[in-house]
């Protein structure tokens, strides 16, 4: 009985994320209502805020799935260019360039929930920082795998590179994001 009931439980949990994660990455956070959410998943209201006391816990939820979820694709990308930090990056090039061409591409959740709250305390502007921090931090070690007496600096770099092509709003898809990005981060670490 209990095993039913907390399947049941986190069934309704993880509908809701996705539900919830779907409306926000599409219309912004601020636009979507609870009422939308309860509305599109089904659950009730008072199960919602059993699993989320608030939206903003709901808001921090997606983002740390999103952040999950990027970082998993990441360490794929990375992880077949083992020792090879020049191919990694170039595979990270490619990975992002396919990524921002995508139809249903809308920019970096990160970035588009962080834009939407001024506080720096929000929970959600503190998962979008710790997001980016960790992307300089990973391009910082593949920078120094290539020996860059620079790779603080080209790290931060390429990581501006990554945040404009994830705000680009679709505009590199029919340039070719790849291209361009693979260019620049062979500009910044050399040949």
């Amino acid at each position: 009985m209990i095993d039913s009931v907390l399947a049941t439980s986190n069934s309704a949990r993880e509908t809701v994320l996705w539900i919830a994660s779907d409306l926000f990455y599409r219309g912004g956070v601020r636009a979507v209502g609870m009422e939308l959410i309860v509305e599109r998943s089904g659950v009730a209201k008072t199960t919602i805020y059993r699993h989320f006391p608030t939206k903003d816990a709901l808001i921090e939820a997606f983002l740390e799935r999103e952040d999950h979820d990027f970082w998993r694709q990441w360490e794929a990308v990375v992880g077949s260019h083992a020792g090879e930090p020049r191919r990694a990056l170039s595979a990270l090039c490619d990975w992002i360039g396919d990524r921002v061409s995508r139809d249903s591409y809308r920019g970096c959740p990160q970035i588009n929930v962080a834009a939407e709250f001024a506080d720096v305390g929000h929970p959600a502007r503190k998962v979008a920082h710790r997001h980016k921090s960790e992307m300089v931090e990973r391009l910082t070690a593949l920078c120094r795998e290539l020996d860059m007496s620079t790779a603080p600096l080209r790290a931060h770099q390429i990581g501006l590179l990554f945040d404009g092509a994830f705000m680009s709003n679709g505009r590199l898809g029919n340039v070719g994001a790849a291209w361009i990005l693979n260019d620049a981060v062979e500009r910044l670490v050399g040949s």
